[in-house]
């Protein structure tokens, strides 16, 4: 993997050090599951690579917390960037078993209780408990505000009924983060968050769902589901807030998932460029492959500046919703481009199953979708210029 951007001036030498230390880690622990669609052991696959990142000390960066497990009192989101970035290149399901511990944990991280911390972040860190943050829903996709899945109060405990789907580690997690209805204000101001153990009575997996790039996807069903009131998250009613506030860490690590896609992609096919011969030259002296590497050579890099500008900003302290949401968007947006643009530099070849540009084409698709689809990404990115240009 090509290490120059870690030369740029938004990391720091651990950031450096981290990130050359993972990739060299990966080449040698784990190889990319270029596997077709037909792989069906994926369940097991995340269980060991969760069980394998935990043991070599990878996860401790998805949580916060030295005493919980942490590498740092507070998530490093250039350190979470850089190590999605680097697995991208990669592993895909590599990248989904990580960013998944510290997105199903990101809440307990923000907002927990010291108890909270305590139980759930040290097993995280460690791989022994696999976590997920069931958010959407069937009928509201992206409009977290039109929630209905409920919680109602009980005694000291909290009764939960409705569904949650799409959900990442649906099926193997251990525990859920689970965002639902409380009622204390109209639309998201009336959502709170919860933490529900898989053996929770009540919860059930209602379905498996399958995409093109295989990954642990499931629909949640909770009936009657009680949880006691000391696995709330944060206030009652703040939840929406608490979503936002761990999306804002995540999302920009979503375009740094991309960005280890592409790299990889341009990676491969200027290899394929440079040894394939036809009509008496390589691909790679033609004036059009020529025009298309350069323009994938600047995709890349293009959405690596927004990424890390994102991430460095965010450890500064600042609001980073709007500049997550532009790396979000070009970041992944860029990739189906660069890796568009690979799989047709290999041609016929490009489309047999297990051909790393193939496996690359279906793992980037979903990106442009989760975390906020793409238009979602333009709708904050337009209501933040609006803002500004208000004040």
């Amino acid at each position: 993997m090509d290490r120059s951007h870690l030369a740029w001036p938004f990391f720091d030498e651990p950031h450096r050090v981290l990130a050359s230390t993972l990739d060299d880690w990966c080449a040698t622990n784990i190889g990319h599951a270029s596997k077709g669609p037909s792989h069906t052991d994926v369940d097991q696959e995340c269980r060991t690579l969760v069980k394998q990142l935990g043991a070599a000390g990878w996860l401790r960066h998805a949580v916060a917390g030295t005493t919980n497990g942490g590498a740092a009192e507070v998530i490093d989101t250039r350190a979470i960037c850089l190590l999605r970035e680097t697995l991208g290149w990669h592993h895909g399901l590599a990248d989904f078993a990580f960013a998944m511990q510290g997105l199903g944990s990101g809440a307990i991280s923000l907002r927990g209780t010291p108890a909270q911390r305590e139980r759930y972040l040290p097993r995280v860190a460690r791989g022994d408990a696999i976590a997920a943050f069931a958010l959407p829903e069937p009928n509201d996709g992206s409009d977290v505000a039109a929630m209905a899945c409920a919680a109602r109060p009980s005694g000291g405990d909290y009764i939960i009924d409705g569904e949650k789907t799409w959900i990442s580690n649906g099926g193997i997690a251990d525990f859920y983060v689970l965002f639902a209805r409380t009622g204390e204000a109209p639309g998201a101001r009336g959502i709170s968050a919860f933490i529900v153990d898989a053996n929770t009575p009540g919860l059930e997996i209602a379905e498996r769902i399958e995409v093109v790039a295989p990954h642990p996807l499931a629909r949640l069903r909770f009936t009657e589901c009680r949880v006691p009131a000391a696995q709330r998250i944060g206030e009652a009613g703040q939840g929406f807030k608490i979503a936002m506030q761990t999306l804002d860490i995540f999302r920009t690590s979503v375009a740094a998932a991309a960005l280890g896609f592409a790299r990889r992609a341009l990676h491969e096919g200027l290899q394929r460029a440079t040894s394939r011969q036809m009509f008496g030259q390589r691909l790679a002296d033609f004036q059009l492959t020529q025009a298309k590497l350069a323009q994938m050579a600047t995709t890349v890099d293009g959405a690596a500046l927004l990424t890390y500008r994102a991430a460095w900003q965010r450890d500064q302290g600042a609001n980073v919703t709007r500049e997550a949401a532009m790396a979000k968007m070009a970041a992944t947006e860029g990739a189906q481009q660069v890796i568009d643009a690979a799989v047709q530099l290999f041609g016929g070849e490009g489309v047999r199953a297990g051909r790393m540009v193939e496996s690359l084409y279906r793992e980037i698709r979903a990106l442009r979708i989760y975390e906020g689809a793409t238009e979602v990404q333009q709708l904050i990115i337009a209501r933040g210029i609006n803002s500004s240009a208000a004040n």
